[in-house]
């Protein structure tokens, strides 16, 4: 998989997330909403990788993560997101619900409308969501 690849499935997932939300289909939508931002973040990590260069062993076992927080940080993107956060009042709240996503939540149940619709804007958002943030860096 590619930074091409990774860029196309963030926005894939998206859609995808906001499709199964307008049908009322919770679950899927918190989920697919958390792979869009995950994907979008190993995209940035992909950027920093150059083609021939034999590969950083902590990059890449760091890299097969699931939890955003610890992404942003291999993505070299934790002073930008501060500085984002402390400039954007609706960014930070938009960052504060997206990275409590998990990959676990797929086993979840009872996640609500109220929930998945949160998380949904506060990546899709076209002004202060992450998803628009992390374009920047891809």
């Amino acid at each position: 998989m590619n930074k091409s690849d990774l860029e196309s499935l963030a926005e894939l997932r998206i859609k995808e997330a906001e499709t199964l939300l307008s049908s009322s289909h919770f679950h899927g939508a918190y989920y697919l909403a958390g792979y869009a931002l995950e994907c979008a973040l190993k995209a940035c990590i992909a950027k920093k990788v150059n083609q021939h260069d034999f590969p950083n062993k902590k990059l890449a076992e760091d890299s097969y993560s699931h939890d955003l927080s610890k992404l942003v940080g291999v993505a070299g993107l934790k002073t930008d997101l501060s500085k984002r956060e402390q400039s954007d009042q609706v960014f930070s709240l938009n960052w504060a619900v997206a990275k409590d996503w998990s990959e676990r939540s797929r086993y979840e149940i009872g996640i609500t409308q109220a929930r998945a619709r949160d998380l949904v804007a506060a990546i899709s958002d076209n002004n202060n969501g992450v998803l628009q943030w992390l374009k920047n860096y891809w």
